[in-house]
């Protein structure tokens, strides 16, 4: 099993913030997931679908939409559209 290294800033700041603040564990959940996404494969870019990134967080692709919608408004993450 490979081990994720987690900058403290997620866990110490980022957590209480989107979870406490935001009312939005959805979107730590999330971000979780792509941060690992992005350090596992060492890339920049993650290439998910919100089926991919539903099914890879146990979460519905309604609530991942929403969680998105809240990162991308904090800025902490960008989003693309491929057809």
């Amino acid at each position: 099993m490979q081990h994720i290294e987690i900058d403290e800033y997620v866990l110490d700041v980022l957590m209480p913030d989107l979870v406490g603040h935001d009312h939005s564990p959805a979107a730590f959940v999330v971000y979780l997931r792509l941060w690992t996404e992005l350090y596992r494969y060492e890339e920049k870019t993650v290439p998910l679908s919100l089926q991919q990134l539903a099914r890879r967080t146990g979460l519905s692709k309604a609530a991942v939409q929403a969680a998105l919608r809240l990162l991308k408004r904090r800025k902490l993450v960008v989003s693309t559209h491929t057809s």
